[in-house]
């Protein structure tokens, strides 16, 4: 997922009335801070002065918050800092801060009803040749594949990634990838992709895992899997199709 450069919203609290439609009553500016660093997520972030703050107005200001976040945009956590302020945040990059969920993004989307949880054998013969192309065990890719996509070549993200292994448009670009919608194509380059992250990461899985979902920039930032709901639960399930995989094709063998 990526989304825009840092939005910070500075707050000017009228003492005579709160407006629920003129946010110009509330925000006296909207100002452009430069996106976070290389490698990165960047996103939005919000401080509110909590001293002046009651609270009917921060349950204005939630709403009003919740009006700035677009399809693209995930969970929104907040902070206190030391001089009381509170701030919002789609993404807590700092390990020094305690970031709590402050709102649930809405806008994620259903999976659709799924005729078998497991099954597809469909790509096998692109998995096997990426497989012994790069080094990475059959099962283990076919689990990225089933959690990226669930095995849908015309998948397509709300953060615009394509295909099989939801491969975004700057790898897309990078790895010179003329149809990201070719199963072959898309297969082979997001292993290739894949392999790199697990060499990144001196074969560490987790964390492997866990920059292809988050981003190589979160992972070194928090030096782990960073602590986002989302990249946390993606990895438990990429090793949890993996460990099915593992023991299908052990049964398959026998």
């Amino acid at each position: 997922m990526r989304h825009l450069k840092n939005l910070r919203i500075c707050p000017e609290i009228r003492k005579d009335r709160i407006s629920t439609t003129g946010r110009h009553r509330i925000f006296r500016k909207l100002e452009f801070e430069p996106g976070a660093k290389s490698g990165q997520k960047s996103g939005l972030s919000c401080g509110l002065a909590a001293k002046s703050a009651r609270l009917g107005i921060c349950a204005i200001i939630a709403v009003l918050i919740s009006g700035f976040i677009s399809l693209a945009f995930a969970d929104i956590y907040k902070y206190i800092d030391k001089n009381g302020t509170i701030h919002f945040t789609n993404v807590p990059t700092n390990p020094s801060i305690n970031y709590r969920l402050f709102i649930k993004d809405i806008h994620e989307k259903t999976p659709k009803p799924r005729l078998s949880l497991y099954q597809s054998n469909a790509y096998d013969h692109v998995i096997t040749e990426a497989s012994k192309k790069h080094g990475i065990s059959f099962p283990l890719l076919k689990a990225v594949i089933k959690a990226e996509s669930d095995f849908d070549p015309k998948a397509v993200s709300s953060a615009g990634a394509l295909g099989l292994m939801q491969i975004m448009p700057e790898n897309v670009k990078a790895f010179k990838i003329k149809d990201p919608f070719d199963p072959k194509e898309n297969i082979l380059a997001g292993t290739r992709y894949f392999k790199k992250l697990i060499e990144r990461f001196d074969g560490n899985l987790d964390l492997a895992l866990a920059a292809y979902n988050a981003g190589p920039g979160a992972v070194a930032s928090f030096k782990g899997i960073p602590p986002f709901k989302e990249t946390e639960d993606y990895v438990e399930r990429v090793m949890k199709y993996f460990h099915h995989f593992k023991q299908n094709s052990r049964n398959i063998s026998q």
